[in-house]
């Protein structure tokens, strides 16, 4: 009775993800898509990302989650993150990681490269523009993976969790960060023009493509109580 119960409030939640969200995601070829996601960060509204992320308390929260150890970016030799935007979490590596730790800063593109290279003011990251489709890295390359709200630009989360495993050693963690289908996450969806997820659908995607769904985070005890801030998990390659 109760699988049956989980089943129906899961499509329920679908239906309602599907009504709600940012539409053009799945309406479109996807390399028509990606370009105007590209265009979107390229343009005035990438260019004030540092300043809605600090507004809407995402990268001060972020910042804690370091700096309290509660995700340990010590343990790490070598970080890659994922959609690096304008270094946000790029930002806490470096003051929570070791001095000898290679941090590479991976986004779609340039510009915001550029601006988080400008805001950093550190010669430390190397930064890499592609897609996050098919990295540039060799396989198990890196023993930490870190992705902040990118993962909702696939329409399939498999195609990026596919190349975050891949280039993620045995024994690796991913740091994830994703929408969820929530309120605030379908407002989220429209003003950046992305999808959300559903958290058990995550991880099953998580878990066919060989990741391990571990510890949940949430920003705050507030968050946790209301459902809010998004879905913040450990992924672990086994």
């Amino acid at each position: 009775m109760k699988e049956k119960v989980r089943k129906l409030s899961l499509k329920t939640r679908q239906q309602l993800r599907r009504l709600g969200e940012f539409r053009g995601i799945r309406r479109q070829p996807f390399g028509i898509y990606q370009k105007s996601v590209r265009r979107l960060y390229d343009g005035r509204r990438g260019s004030v990302l540092k300043f809605s992320s600090i507004i809407s308390l995402h990268e001060p929260l972020m910042g804690k989650l370091f700096r309290s150890r509660r995700f340990d970016a010590a343990r790490f030799g070598r970080i890659l993150d994922v959609g690096s935007g304008a270094g946000q979490i790029i930002r806490h590596l470096l003051a929570t990681c070791r001095p000898d730790t290679e941090v590479v800063g991976f986004d779609l593109s340039w510009e915001m490269l550029k601006r988080a290279r400008e805001r950093l003011q550190s010669n430390r990251p190397v930064f890499v523009a592609a897609d996050m489709r098919a990295l540039p890295f060799r396989d198990e390359s890196f023993d930490c993976v870190t992705c902040g709200y990118v993962l909702e630009y696939l329409p399939d989360p498999k195609d990026g969790l596919r190349e975050f495993a891949r280039v993620l050693r045995p024994g690796g963690t991913i740091l994830l960060l994703a929408t969820e289908d929530s309120f605030s996450g379908l407002l989220t969806s429209h003003t950046w023009k992305c999808r959300t997820f559903n958290r058990e659908e995550l991880k099953a995607a998580a878990e066919d493509v060989g990741l391990h769904w571990g510890r949940v985070h949430w920003f705050t005890r507030f968050h946790e109580v209301l459902k809010m801030g998004g879905i913040l998990v450990e992924l672990e390659k086994r």
